[in-house]
């Protein structure tokens, strides 16, 4: 039988929810983020809002237990309250920041001298004393970096690269001439794909600095217009859609005398530039073919550019990006990635020091000899870990969650998404008998009105990880509840884990109006090891649409509440392309869908992205046919409601204009909801808000309508 719907009564400690989901920005506010630790390990850098709804950054310091107030927007002339350059709210876009006033900042080698810009403006501040000052800049400054001995500033303006010292004498190292050129700014695929978002980086000697330059004249434009506001005109982007041009990258060798350097690589086999950094051993830069197939390597000579191949991966799908690497020991030894089968190890010197099974996820630095790096041994945990000669391999974050760090003189910040929610603590030492007390640092942000009930799961013959809400005041046995999938389901991002977020907490959130919610990690999800990631290679749907199945009817069999004759799906990104495809491909499973920014034609997203799984679209475009949405639209038969933003630069709303135009043309009843000047993170509070309320309404009344029917 069908549960009674759920009563006023029941629903009371949720209702503020979607309010207070909208107004904390995801639970984002007031949590400590962006460290930075100086030599000695006796000074935390970091950023902090006001409190769990006030959106504005500060800089902070930790020292011998005590937080001290660096800088604070609201006490600087301007505050930080004017709007920030294109650059710069471009760089927030790809960076999904939902902060304002400071939301980043960069240090010297000594972590004295803090830079930060506030609305195109300039300033910095001295950790040992003193207040923020303004820095005399030549136009609107994006992404400044002060020189490893403090006495310089690079930065962006008007795509143009700076360097001023604190006096504010500045000299234009190098001049965009043209409107598509821009020095020491990553371009799109970069920041998007490759999770670079860095365009220069400085020497040791404070005297040369390492710069991309970039030229998007290849690439194709998009515009974004406002249909809501006719009168403002469309803003032209450069977007590389898959098969079509990438911007043209380069790197050259600037010096503060003024001198130029080009770096020399086979840039026509190689033209996606990963990383590159500059340490004791010279430059150090990271390139892909096109394919993706191939990544080198490069040692640069700082006198000539000529360029040297240290090391060389290969994978006939793709090589794995992962962040941090590669990187050198002191001793110049390369830290790098290798996978093997199930496993990708970490690597120094060539040498594997990770055992099979525990998967690398991120390299977080490294100090002398000592390597910090984020792996996995359980799907549902991500852990810092260090590797040092002499002392071996040692798990440093101790409790459930997920956790990432700095560390540097002895000290590690821990930061970990935990089942209680965000938490940050400083380490001295390794937490060791004798070593000081793991001491936190303050999270303002506030307390979700929704406690996570999550029974984890492990379903089906692929031992898919998921985890099942059901409602609080759900009583086993009382009766069928209505079922909805929750998934995001795609490569970069696990929504099943130990650990408490805005994602479960939006899920419980839904369990708490009547449903019994699953989420369900299925192939292609991080974390579960080379030959798991690959299993998408050339088919993003098929597998991950399957494994949405398999894990329903696995947990179905585990709780017998769930009604398999009442199922929805939602989703967001990919999330929303999984939910609108299980109700085109599998009308008899799934009952009713919302899909928030669908890609729904893979042709239309971008290059690194999308040729990464699916490989070029004129030589495998079978791939791209299978996968897309587009062209199958006549398949419909049940209950759709499309969202998007109409100014999202990511997934443009074309992708749900044109499959809601083809729903149209082939008679298939949908619904469409734009949210104009929304971005593919939509960030207006009321929005944020009533989405939730809507996706449920809309969810509730497609399901009684099936069940009135059938």
């Amino acid at each position: 039988m069908h549960s009674s719907p759920l009563t006023p009564e029941q629903s009371t400690n949720s209702t503020d929810f979607p309010r207070q989901f909208a107004r904390t920005r995801r639970f984002f506010l007031g949590v400590p983020r962006h460290f930075t630790v100086s030599p000695d390990g006796r000074r935390v850098l970091f950023v902090r809002t006001g409190s769990g709804t006030d959106p504005v950054g500060r800089l902070w310091q930790y020292e011998d237990g005590t937080e001290r107030l660096l800088a604070d927007p609201a006490l600087l002339v301007g505050g930080g309250s004017g709007a920030v350059p294109e650059e710069e709210r471009l760089r927030r876009e790809r960076a999904r920041e939902r902060s304002v006033g400071v939301v980043s900042y960069a240090t010297d080698d000594a972590a004295r001298l803090v830079a930060f810009a506030l609305s195109g403006a300039l300033w910095a501040v001295r950790t040992d004393g003193g207040t923020p000052f303004s820095v005399p800049a030549a136009g609107p400054v994006v992404d400044p970096r002060p020189s490893p001995d403090g006495r310089y500033i690079a930065y962006v303006s008007r795509r143009s690269f700076h360097i001023v010292d604190l006096t504010g004498a500045d000299r234009q190292l190098a001049r965009a001439q043209d409107p598509e050129i821009s020095y020491g700014l990553a371009e799109y695929a970069a920041a998007e794909s490759m999770h670079r978002s860095r365009g220069y980086w400085w020497a040791p000697d404070s005297r040369h600095v390492l710069v991309a330059r970039a030229d998007t004249s290849p690439v194709e434009r998009r515009y974004l217009s406002d249909p809501a506001d006719p009168a403002k005109p469309p803003q032209a982007i450069r977007y590389p859609a898959a098969g079509t041009a990438n911007a043209e990258v380069t790197l050259e060798l600037l010096s503060l005398e003024g001198e130029r350097v080009e770096v020399a690589w086979d840039r026509k086999a190689y033209e996606y530039v990963v990383a590159a950094g500059w340490d004791a051993h010279g430059p150090l830069v990271t390139v892909q073919s096109r394919d993706q197939r191939i990544m080198r390597t490069l040692a640069v000579d700082p006198e000539t550019g000529a360029t040297e191949v240290l090391h060389e991966r290969t994978d006939p799908a793709w090589v794995e990006i992962i962040d941090g690497t590669p990187a050198r020991t002191a001793s110049g030894a390369l830290v790098l990635p290798e996978d093997e089968g199930d496993t990708r190890y970490l690597t120094v010197g060539g040498q594997r020091v990770t055992p099979e099974g525990l998967q690398l996820c991120a390299v977080l630095g490294v100090e002398g000899e000592r390597v910090l790096f984020t792996a996995s041994d359980d799907p549902l945990e991500t852990h810092v870990w260090c590797q040092e000669p002499g002392r071996g391999l040692r798990r440093l974050s101790r409790e459930p969650g997920r956790y990432t760090g700095a560390a540097r003189g002895g000290t590690v910040v821990l930061a970990g998404l935990t089942p209680r929610g965000d938490e940050v603590g400083v380490l001295r030492g390794d937490g060791a008998a004798g070593d000081p007390p793991y001491q936190a640092l303050a999270s303002l942000a506030e307390e979700p009105s929704i406690t996570p009930r999550p029974v984890h799961l492990t379903l089906g013959e692929r031992k898919l990880r998921g985890v099942l809400y059901l409602p609080s005041w759900h009583e086993e046995g009382t009766g069928k509840l209505p079922v909805l999938l929750d998934p995001y389901g795609g490569p970069g991002i696990q929504a099943v884990g130990q650990a408490r977020d805005w994602f479960t907490c939006v899920s419980q959130w839904f369990a708490e109006q009547g449903f019994a919610v699953l989420v369900v990690d299925g192939r292609g999800t991080p974390n579960r090891g080379p030959a798991w990631d690959k299993t998408i290679h050339g088919d993003q749907r098929g597998p991950a649409l399957e494994d949405q199945v398999d894990g329903l009817r696995a947990a179905a069999a585990h709780c017998g509440d769930l009604d398999l004759t009442r199922v929805a799906i939602r989703g967001w990104s990919f999330g929303g392309f999984l939910a609108a495809a299980a109700v085109l491909y599998h009308p008899e499973i799934f009952h009713a869908a919302v899909a928030g920014a669908p890609p729904t034609d893979m042709r239309m997203y971008d290059t690194h992205w999308k040729e990464r799984y699916l490989g070029h679209p004129e030589a495998q475009p079978e791939n791209y046919e299978r996968t897309s949405l587009i062209g199958h639209g006549h398949l419909l038969s049940r209950p759709l409601l499309l969202v998007h933003g109409l100014a999202d630069d990511n997934v443009a709303a074309a992708h749900t204009l044109r499959f809601s135009a083809e729903l149209l043309a082939a008679g298939k009843p949908h619904s469409v909801l734009p949210l104009p000047g929304a971005t593919h993170l939509p960030a207006d509070d009321a929005v944020n808000a009533q989405l939730l309320y809507f996706q449920r309404d809309f969810l509730m009344s497609a399901l009684e309508g099936v069940a009135d029917t059938e």
